[in-house]
């Protein structure tokens, strides 16, 4: 991969910039980001979520692969970060900021790419797959790889990662974001 593959969108460095800034620790990783932009690439007309904002890093790697005819709505409970984030995004009327809980995005639904990376991912995951249009992508990072099936993690089943992999309305799979990280990956059966 080129220097310039790996470079890093200027909003992502926006966005990076702010998390250092208002020391927020849990932006998504580069080979995540590259995901997020891949995925939003598949759905040149979609609508695009995510559930949990932060300083906007994901949302700027999903902004990377925006088509024109695309839409990104995204959803952050601290109010000094979405409006941070927001700024970021401030001349693209395609992206639209909340402040407030997870289920606000619920209005823009059924999406056609899901990043679920705050709210719903834990306390809700059946309305996150219903959230999902038909085809849509989901993808659900910060899980620690696991050789074992079912998945295990800290010594315990993973139920969580075991409900997304074993949903029936989902196909879904793990994939190895870096060698102590991964992320589910998972579209919704038509």
């Amino acid at each position: 991969m080129s220097m310039a593959e790996r470079a890093a969108p200027p909003r992502v460095v926006a966005a990076e910039r702010i998390a250092s800034e208002a020391g927020f620790t849990k932006s998504c990783l580069p080979e995540v980001g590259r995901l997020l932009r891949l995925a939003a690439a598949a759905k040149p007309r979609g609508v695009i979520a995510e559930s949990g904002t932060g300083s906007g890093v994901g949302t700027a790697w999903l902004h990377s692969g925006l088509g024109a005819d695309a839409r990104l709505v995204t959803v952050e409970r601290d109010e000094e970060l979405a409006r941070r984030a927001a700024e970021v995004f401030a001349d693209d009327d395609r992206v639209s900021v909340l402040v407030g809980d997870w289920r606000l995005i619920e209005r823009h639904a059924p999406f056609d790419v899901f990043f679920c990376d705050g709210g719903g991912k834990r306390d809700d995951p059946g309305t996150v797959v219903e959230l999902l249009a038909p085809g849509g992508l989901l993808i659900l990072d910060d899980f620690t790889p696991s050789a074992q099936w079912p998945p295990v993690f800290e010594g315990e089943v993973d139920e969580l990662r075991l409900f997304y992999l074993t949903h029936p309305d989902l196909e879904a799979t793990e994939v190895l974001t870096t060698p102590s990280s991964s992320a589910v990956v998972a579209a919704r059966r038509r």
